[in-house]
């Protein structure tokens, strides 16, 4: 393992670095990677790298490498933003990037790290996400690790030609479902 930050059975969380840039780049360029994110135009291997960067010095999100443990290679990217420090809260993000990684639960697997590291580290109370209702592997994947469904925002995002709906889903403090986290 390379620099471990969070460690998992099968993943660990690293901090993100501007040379992991251009593994990323190809993934968020990807059309089935960002067709459940709200990423809509080409990126840039510079925007990337200022991503990175910003990300790095900001004081409201916190983003991590997703690393197989078996390879050490970076296979998608994870964290939390908006992080309210006053009102305890966050926003959860995530996607994994070649399609022979999804389905094999490491998506689930690094959602439970973040989540356990909102609460048990830096004192959330409550992290959030948003989904579109279409994505049902995204959300049974947050349902496993105890988020519930708290609204639906109505023809929230346009997408493929129509217009659809965003889940709002929340875990609180204590109802987040362990999963093997490793310290």
């Amino acid at each position: 393992m390379k620099h471990p930050f969070l460690v998992g059975a099968h993943v660990y969380l690293r901090a993100l670095e501007r040379p992991d840039a251009a593994a990323i780049l190809p993934w968020i360029n990807d059309k089935q990677v960002i067709g459940n994110l709200t990423i809509f135009r080409p990126m840039s291997l510079s925007a990337e790298e200022a991503f990175i960067d910003a990300v790095n010095r900001s004081d409201t999100d916190i983003v991590f490498g997703v690393c197989d443990r078996g390879s050490d290679k970076l296979v998608g990217v994870a964290g939390l933003q908006r992080i309210d420090h006053k009102n305890r809260h966050g926003m959860f993000g995530i996607f994994i990037g070649e399609a022979r990684n999804r389905g094999r639960g490491l998506g689930t697997e690094t959602t439970g790290l973040v989540v356990t590291y909102a609460f048990e580290t830096l004192n959330l109370n409550r992290v959030w996400l948003q989904v579109y209702q279409d994505n049902k592997a995204g959300i049974r994947a947050y349902e496993k690790v105890g988020f519930k469904r708290e609204g639906l925002l109505r023809q929230d995002h346009f997408r493929k030609g129509r217009y659809g709906n965003t889940v709002v889903m929340g875990v609180l403090r204590g109802q987040q479902k362990a999963l093997g986290v490793r310290r």
